[in-house]
C-alpha cells in the first residue's frame, strides 16, 4: 500500500494562514512562519478590539448625555438617578440620541428628572 503524504494539506494550511495575513508589511504577508505569527496576534488585537468597542461607545453615550444635561443645568448623575426615581426607562444610546438631534425632548427629559429628585 502507497505512503499517504501529507503535502496537500500543508499546503492548504499554510495558504490558509497567508492568505489572512495579505496586506501585511514585508515578510509578514510573504513568510508562512512571521504570517503565522501575525495572523495569531492580530486575532488577538481582534477579540480585544471587539470589547473595547462596547466600553468605548458607552463612553461616548455617556459624554454626550452629560453634555447634554451640563446645557440644561444638571449633571449627569443626578439626571440619571432623576430618571430612575420617575420612572423612565431609556437606555442610554437613545439617551444620548436624544441629547445630540432633539434639544427640546431633552429639556424636556431634564425637567422630569428635576421634578422627581424634589
Amino acid at each position: 500500500m502507497a505512503r499517504i503524504k501529507g503535502a496537500m494539506a500543508t499546503r492548504k494550511r499554510r495558504n490558509k494562514v497567508l492568505k489572512l495575513a495579505k496586506g501585511y508589511w514585508g515578510g509578514k504577508s510573504k513568510l508562512f512562519k512571521t504570517a503565522k505569527e501575525a495572523v495569531m496576534k492580530s486575532g488577538q488585537y481582534a477579540y480585544i478590539g471587539r470589547r473595547q468597542k462596547k466600553r468605548n461607545f458607552r463612553q461616548l453615550w455617556i459624554t454626550r448625555i452629560s453634555a447634554g444635561c451640563k446645557m440644561n443645568g444638571m449633571n449627569y448623575s443626578t439626571f440619571i438617578n432623576g430618571l430612575k426615581k420617575a420612572n423612565i426607562n431609556l437606555n442610554r444610546k437613545m439617551l444620548s440620541e436624544i441629547a445630540a438631534n432633539d434639544a427640546a425632548g431633552f429639556a424636556v427629559l431634564c425637567e422630569k428628572a428635576k421634578e422627581a429628585l424634589k
